[in-house]
């Protein structure tokens, strides 16, 4: 699906990749509905967008909240003349802990956001794209989300279940006008710990060579080719790909890999 001339929702616009998304759709002649909870980075990304904004809504709402979001599809199409597109890339990652140390308000917090988010917006706006001619829905996952992070199991089986949700939702919607990606970032240079309200880990300086980022500009430009082609698996970044063929090639090999690398980061 062509994004030019289309109405693209889009969750977690206020930063990182949501914000360069936006900007990115602003600039291919999209209209964008830029969904956040922080009402001042939404007003950050609306000032980037400068002349370009006129094309953009901003709409503060806590995608955990069903009310809330149930409420999304009526304001929307109150500013735009239709909904084309659904970005579902909202997202937080946990406190850098083993699973035995985490708390359930940390857990859940993660899987309200990352997955009941996901699924929220999803099947509310559903309905709403089966009635234009084409239409996508994009879901971000993360190579977390097929690959085992010491650290970060939780996340990971969040955005798996993302994964796992998205993959069913395109088998059910074949024949119909709707596409969907599934999408696999790897480390992208945005501010998520911060934006998750955890610490990051801290990486040794001798190792700080060894985390390669690719800039979030460079990651939206990906995700919007691959909607624009109708792409069905989305992996972003070198990283992200490497760690995909040699975990279908050898999943204990992998799952220990990432495990060397994550054991220094691990107290």
């Amino acid at each position: 699906m062509k994004v030019r001339n289309k109405t693209i929702v889009i969750t977690g616009a206020g930063n990182g990749m949501g914000r360069e998304m936006t900007l990115l759709l602003l600039q291919k002649g999209a209209r964008v509905a830029a969904v956040d909870v922080n009402e001042n980075a939404l007003k950050e990304t609306q000032k980037m967008a400068g002349l370009l904004h006129g094309s953009m809504t901003t709409h503060i709402a806590n995608i955990a909240d069903l009310q809330l979001v149930e409420q999304l599809p009526e304001v929307v199409l109150s500013r735009h003349p239709n909904i084309d597109g659904l970005i579902n890339n909202a997202g937080i990652i946990q406190p850098f802990l083993r699973l035995n140390e985490l708390d359930y308000k940390d857990i859940r917090r993660v899987m309200d956001i990352n997955f009941w988010g996901t699924l929220y917006m999803t099947k509310t706006f559903l309905p709403h794209l089966l009635k234009r001619p084409e239409a996508h829905i994009a879901n971000i996952s993360s190579m977390g989300g097929f690959l085992p992070v010491p650290g970060q199991s939780l996340y990971g089986a969040s955005k798996a279940a993302v994964k796992l949700l998205t993959e069913g939702l395109r088998s059910e919607l074949l024949g119909t006008p709707v596409g969907v990606s599934i999408v696999f970032p790897g480390a992208i240079a945005t501010n998520i710990s911060a934006n998750s309200g955890v610490v990051g880990p801290e990486i040794p300086e001798g190792e700080m060579k060894n985390y390669k980022t690719l800039p979030a500009r460079r990651a939206a430009e990906i995700i919007i080719a691959a909607i624009e082609n109708n792409d069905f698996r989305v992996l972003v970044g070198k990283d992200a790909s490497f760690m995909d063929f040699i975990y279908r090639l050898n999943p204990k090999m992998a799952a220990n890999y990432i495990q060397k690398k994550m054991k220094a980061l691990l107290k």
